[in-house]
């Protein structure tokens, strides 16, 4: 048996592995993946990216290419019973987003596959590869104080099965259920034992981490039972590219456009099933033929035909469940499927899986360089699983509206337009993404929200345009705050013209260049000056006059840092930064933005040169002399 150590094994190739990979590989972090399935998917699986998840992917580079790939939603059309009984009629259509704040209005859909590949391509460029077929056999996870207190310590033993060959064995049907996990058929094998500082669980619903390690699951399997199909139909109906919601007395059937021609169809199977020897719902009468035929008759009095046979098909229970734990000791983490199950109507799986990654890695990688203490590895469980038992509370109230019937003369206890509607334009800020908010802890604390009202400390940094002094160029400013696992310390610094304003951003200069400075005492030695922060300012001076000589030299860390809140040149965007911000453009303020770009903490200028950031990182980051 050979064996290896790793800094970080992630489990699970899925979008929750491949986004941790993406970001670990990407901060040289030495990491390995690998997945027990021969390649990646290639059909159906997860399809939907909300506007926050959208965001997340600019800041890693990724954007673009899921623009060009993806379809966009941009409207919802809600469909409900005509008052004669004659099949269903359009109620409404709003937008598809809710979210005011939001810099992407629209959702993309996209199959899974496509996902993966972005970022399978972006890992290949800092030469990490996903290992295929291995899966594990073991997991062990050492007792010892000492060993788990080092940083330097391989306190996880992984026994990995390299398979010679392997094939995923589907279900009946070709359908791949979230509650049964297909069985994979392998020949030939060869043993490794990896020893890691850390390792990652993102084997999905079916985890053999969290079961191995026991982490138990809070929730239950609903009755609510829904066929789902990805096809190209023929149809008249005319909000088939369109995420639509239809009600009927045949039914609920939700329609989600995607690339190309192609349509997902998720529809409610009314008919009872009988219940197997595990308890289980039994849906192996349950055929593709059968779930498109459902299709049509929710959607009468609208043709539907389906001339080409479905691209990929599933049947599922919705199950509603969150792992009691997202940790063992802060060496085995689990993210996605392994830690949340919920209903994929409200699209928030892959989102939720790909976030946890993403809040997870930065943090992992600061423990790793010894730029912060373990202790903040355990914000991820604390940040994560909050918004899971939300995501879990919201999915129970949509998967009952939507599962029930609508309100109609014979029914009149039913589901309401309004209240449906309703539940989902109220909740555009979760469902999103835009909204969340991770409570006050070790980094992230909002003593001095006042300051900037406008950015909610916990949520992530609303977009504005900015422009960049030296030669005017607009800038989006999360464009400034990429995934590259720095923190963004941007110095909104007023008028610098202004003699009052000019000397407290002189004296914080000076400040930042005394051996005092929080730049100087959280940046290891040896690295170079901007390895750990990236310092902006932002000022209130017109771009007619502002100077990016304004800022002193200690502020001032490179020309291209300066900008200032005003409109741009072409008069489409900016100047209203400090105004959404809330922040006084005569006294101005101090915001720190964590490398996953969710603010963390807000102090004055004067705070500066008083050590009150010093006092914030010291909470959880390492000095450089230590």
């Amino acid at each position: 048996m050979t064996s290896s150590h790793v800094d970080v094994l992630i489990i699970g190739a899925g979008p929750a592995g491949v986004m941790a990979g993406n970001a670990l590989a990407s901060a040289g972090v030495n990491v390995r993946i690998i997945d027990k399935r021969p390649a990646k998917v290639m059909a159906g699986q997860a399809d939907g990216i909300q506007p926050r998840t959208i965001e997340v992917f600019q800041s890693y580079g990724l954007a673009q290419s899921l623009l060009e790939r993806g379809n966009q939603m941009h409207s919802l059309a809600f469909y409900n019973p005509r008052k004669d009984g004659k099949g269903v009629e359009r109620t409404s259509r709003v937008p598809d987003i809710s979210a005011p704040s939001a810099r992407y209005r629209f959702e993309i859909t996209i199959h899974q596959g496509e996902i993966e590949s972005l970022f399978l391509d972006s890992m290949r460029t800092h030469g990490l590869e996903v290992e295929r077929p291995i899966m594990p056999e073991s997991i062990e996870v050492s007792n010892n104080e000492k060993e788990l207190a080092s940083k330097d310590s391989y306190p996880v033993k992984v026994v990995l099965k390299h398979l010679a060959d392997a094939t995923i064995d589907p279900t009946p049907n070709g359908a791949h259920t979230n509650d049964v996990e297909p069985a994979l058929q392998a020949s030939g094998s060869e043993l490794e034992t990896v020893y890691a500082k850390y390792v990652l669980g993102a084997d999905g619903a079916h985890s053999f981490v969290r079961n191995s390690l026991g982490i138990e699951l809070d929730g239950e399997h609903t009755d609510h039972v829904w066929g789902v199909v990805d096809c190209v139909p023929v149809t008249n109906f005319p909000d088939i590219r369109n995420r639509t919601a239809i009600h009927s007395d045949n039914g609920s059937c939700m329609i989600i456009p995607r690339e190309g021609d192609k349509v997902r169809l998720y529809v409610q199977i009314a008919e009872e099933l009988q219940v197997d020897e595990q308890g289980r719902k039994d849906r192996s009468l349950i055929t593709p033929e059968k779930v498109m035929e459902m299709a049509k008759r929710s959607m009468q009095p609208f043709d539907l035909e389906f001339p080409d046979p479905p691209e990929w098909w599933t049947c599922y229970v919705i199950g509603q469940r969150v792992a009691k734990s997202f940790s063992i000791k802060e060496r085995v983490f689990i993210a996605g499927d392994a830690c949340h199950t919920h209903s994929p109507k409200a699209g928030q799986g892959m989102n939720a899986s790909m976030n946890d990654s993403h809040n997870l890695s930065w943090k992992l990688a600061h423990v790793l360089r010894g730029w912060a203490s373990a202790e903040i590895l355990k914000t991820y469980e604390f940040e994560r699983q909050k918004y899971a038992r939300d995501l879990i509370n919201f999915d129970k109230r949509l998967a009952d509206l939507f599962s029930g019937k609508a309100v109609t003369p014979e029914n009149a206890g039913g589901v309401t337009h309004q209240e449906f509607q309703g539940l989902l334009q109220s909740m555009g800020g979760f469902t999103s993404g835009i909204g969340i908010q991770y409570g006050q802890s070790l980094i992230t604390d909002p003593t001095c929200q006042s300051l900037a009202p406008g950015l909610v400390i916990g949520q992530r940094f609303i977009p504005q345009v900015i422009i960049r002094v030296a030669d005017t160029r607009p800038y989006e400013i999360q464009d400034l705050l990429v995934s590259d696992t720095k923190w963004k310390i941007v110095f909104f610094v007023g008028d610098p013209k202004e003699e009052k304003q000019r000397a407290v951003v002189n004296a914080v200069g000076e400040h930042l260049l005394s051996t005092e400075s929080f730049t100087r005492r959280f940046t290891p030695k040896g690295l170079p000056k901007d390895a750990v922060f990236t310092l902006l300012t932002v000022s209130s001076t017109s771009k007619d006059d502002a100077d990016y000589t304004d800022i002193h030299p200690g502020l001032r860390t490179h020309w291209s840092k300066a900008f200032t809140d005003d409109i741009a040149i072409d008069e489409r965007a900016g100047g209203t930064a400090y105004s959404t911000y809330g922040i006084n453009p005569a006294s101005g303020a101090v915001v720190c933005c964590r490398p996953d770009g969710y603010v963390s903490f807000v102090c004055s200028m004067q705070d500066v040169t008083r050590g009150r950031l010093q006092e914030y990182f010291d909470t959880f980051m390492i000095r450089a002399s230590a």
